[in-house]
């Protein structure tokens, strides 16, 4: 039971919460009500096949940075309670579940499979080069609401990556925040950052003009689709969580950065999500 534990925390299942709402969400969409419960299921398989790829892959090429940081001290990988050969077997279990899952959906979708890998295995190293490397993390999960959309529709329209703009603009936001507290360990190690090319203190300022946009997209889809009111509630809860963990830490103030802090950034696809299905199924 303990190396299930293990290996669960290694891919971090529970961050599915950031991006599988939106992939719901990107479906309830494309099918302009239910999606089909075969559709339902290969979405959500796809999801997870792609989620724990890209944690395996990350926790991989990242081993020799992780093993020296301190903060990431109790990660599996790090301290031995998960094997590389053990991870490489799940990566490919994964990669297995992703490419099988596409191929029950749209026909397009297993055809862009191989480019939605490439994302995921180029994200560890673009910290090496460049400091946007945090919106590369959120153009990773900004494929979660735009593929489901494709998966349906076997299309693509601009709403929907307007979409995924704002997801990718959220994620990659705090991705940055969290990140700023490493900046002296990125500077070491020769790692970029948006807080080891701007500082730390740039950072927060840099992200709320970021996650202001991210609402406006946020706010785009509910017009472009014409959603009723109801759906800006939704969007209104997002933007109150936005601002309260924006309100919380700072550049001289790390200690409520917690994995509290980090989950509860998941209120914001849940709300959105959730107030997406009520628009649609009782407009």
């Amino acid at each position: 039971m303990n190396k299930i534990t293990a290996h669960l925390s290694n891919i971090a299942l529970y961050h599915t919460i950031f991006a599988l709402p939106f992939a719901y969400m990107g479906a309830f969409l494309a099918a302009n009500g239910l999606p089909s419960l075969h559709d339902f299921i290969f979405i959500t398989l796809s999801m997870i096949g792609a989620r724990s790829s890209a944690m395996v892959l990350d926790n991989l090429i990242d081993l020799k940075y992780d093993s020296l940081q301190p903060r990431l001290s109790k990660r599996p990988m790090v301290t031995g309670a998960v094997k590389p050969r053990e991870v490489k077997f799940i990566l490919l279990l994964s990669l297995l579940l992703f490419f099988f899952s596409a191929s029950q959906l749209a026909p397009v979708c297993i055809y862009l499979v191989p480019l939605a890998v490439f994302v995921l295995v180029i994200y560890p190293y673009t910290k090496r080069f460049t400091f946007l490397c945090h919106f590369v993390l959120g153009s990773a999960l900004a494929m979660a609401p735009i593929g489901s959309y494709i998966a349906i529709t076997n299309t693509l329209n601009l709403t929907i990556v307007i979409l995924g703009l704002g997801v990718c603009l959220w994620i990659g936001g705090f991705d940055a925040i969290y990140g700023s507290q490493d900046e002296i360990f990125d500077k070491t190690h020769h790692l970029h950052s948006l807080a080891t090319e701007f500082t730390a203190k740039k950072v927060f300022p840099i992200i709320a003009g970021v996650h202001f946009i991210s609402i406006l997209c946020f706010i785009f889809v509910g017009l472009s689709y014409q959603l009723p009111l109801i759906y800006y509630a939704g969007v209104t809860i997002a933007i109150i969580t936005l601002i309260y963990q924006h309100s919380i830490v700072s550049s001289t103030d790390y200690s409520r950065l917690t994995q509290t802090y980090f989950m509860r950034n998941g209120i914001v696809s849940i709300v959105i999500f959730i107030f997406t299905v009520i628009s649609i199924l009782f407009k």
